[in-house]
């Protein structure tokens, strides 16, 4: 599966919500999230629309990292 072109960061924290990321804070144009899901883990993603595709790469790297997921299954458990 591919990486999506047109995720909105507003869209990509509602789907990472899947895996028990809920929004922490907001600043400016960058929200916050945190799981406790596999211990404490916080990521901050930019409230653009659309994120660009080195960054949204960036990030669903270190979620898949947390969660034990891999790419392929990370994204279908996300937009799949």
């Amino acid at each position: 599966m591919r990486l999506p072109r047109d995720i909105s960061g507003p869209h990509l924290a509602q789907a990472l919500g899947r895996l028990g990321y809920t929004i922490d804070h907001q600043r400016g144009s960058h929200v916050r999230l945190t799981t406790q899901r596999g211990g404490e883990h916080h990521i901050t993603i930019p409230a653009h629309d659309p994120i660009k595709v080195g960054t949204l790469n960036a990030i669903l790297r270190d979620v898949g990292e947390h969660a034990g997921l891999e790419r392929t299954e990370l994204l279908r458990v996300l937009f799949g």
